[in-house]
């Protein structure tokens, strides 16, 4: 009941469906205005998961000092930044809470200080973990305010005790923020990212990667955008706001072409490294803002192919889509416009 980094799971699993599948009705209808008969007459049950723990492939955990002087590394509670001391959270990997646990005893042995946000002191604010549901690969990034970390070498010894520990990086954040990544990555160990597929798609992640935490659900999600852009093979696609490409490059084995557009550099020479990784040749990748993407193709001859989409797919962050990205969609004109939200309100 502390913990902040839950809400429904004093739910049971049944009544949460329950309260999701009626939460985005409730959005159709009030904020939507569209008629109760005709959400109920077209809207398809929720699509559950098989087993409902274990599966987040991304844990950030916050460290601190706890009142009795021992460390806490956790969640933050609801609406505050106390850390809630959490040795096993049921919805990560079981390998997250295992590098936490290790995290742990090497901060306690080395004497290692958690960062304090209220004085500005100590060196370590976070622990970043990522996994590869299908390829087993595991990623540690700890965050932390300077590069010099005493006892490093020891911490990477016990972590190389993990199975398919594929990467340890160290991530500088020396401001008073609550951005929990820096800019500056130094590698340590291994790779710089890990590796996941979606369906027959192989992608790499980056620590600061936008990439669907729930790998389950997150195949039968883009299983059914597939299914409602209804792809013949003769279609050009754009997906909007498309991250490393990870939803275009599973549409482009049934697409003509598809174009990924994305305002975060870096995020598109991943997009086209996932790309050339997996010998996809009808997917290109363009960096800007989404609602410019019109605007763009207009001064660009090079990608007139791709200059009328069949199909828009778009999945924006949680305040939706800029307005301007509407009427640029409305100028185009697409036969099918395929929306995942993270939020059905927006």
């Amino acid at each position: 009941s502390k913990c902040g980094g839950c809400q429904l799971q004093h739910y049971s699993y049944e009544k949460q469906l329950v309260y999701k599948q009626n939460k985005v009705r409730d959005c159709l209808i009030r904020v939507g205005g569209c008629e109760e008969a005709l959400i109920d007459s077209v809207m398809e049950p929720i699509i559950r998961m098989d087993n409902p723990f274990n599966y987040r492939n991304k844990a950030q955990f916050p460290v601190g000092r706890a009142k009795d002087g021992g460390l806490s590394i956790g969640f933050y509670a609801g609406r505050t930044h106390s850390i809630i001391d959490c040795p096993e959270c049921q919805i990560q990997f079981a390998v997250s809470n295992r590098v936490a646990d290790i995290v742990r005893s090497w901060m306690t042995e080395t004497k290692t200080e958690p960062y304090d946000e209220k004085s500005h002191t100590g060196l370590i604010r976070h622990i970043l973990t990522r996994i590869g549901y299908r390829t087993g690969d595991v990623m540690v990034c700890l965050v932390a305010t300077c590069s010099t970390v005493r006892g490093i070498d020891s911490l990477i010894d016990s972590l190389k005790m993990i199975e398919g520990l594929r990467s340890v990086c160290l991530n500088i954040n020396e401001d008073r923020t609550n951005k929990i990544l820096g800019s500056e990555i130094i590698n340590i160990y291994g790779d710089n990212y890990i590796e996941d597929y979606i369906g027959n798609v192989k992608y790499r992640i980056y620590q600061h990667s936008f990439y669907q935490v729930n790998p389950v659900q997150t195949e039968k999600l883009y299983t059914a955008a597939l299914e409602y852009a209804g792809l013949t093979g003769n279609e050009v696609v754009w997906d909007l706001y498309c991250g490393i490409g990870t939803i275009s490059l599973f549409l482009a084995a049934n697409a003509k072409r598809v174009l990924g557009v994305e305002i975060v550099v870096q995020a598109i020479e991943d997009a086209k490294i996932n790309a050339k990784a997996n010998g996809i040749t009808n997917a290109a990748f363009i960096a800007c803002a989404a609602e410019d993407i019109a605007e763009y193709l207009d001064d660009s001859a090079e990608y007139d192919a791709y200059a009328s989409p069949d199909v828009v797919v778009v999945d924006p962050p949680r305040k939706g889509c800029d307005a301007g990205l509407i009427n640029t969609i409305l100028e185009v004109l697409p036969e099918k416009i395929v929306y995942i939200s993270c939020d059905p309100a927006t």
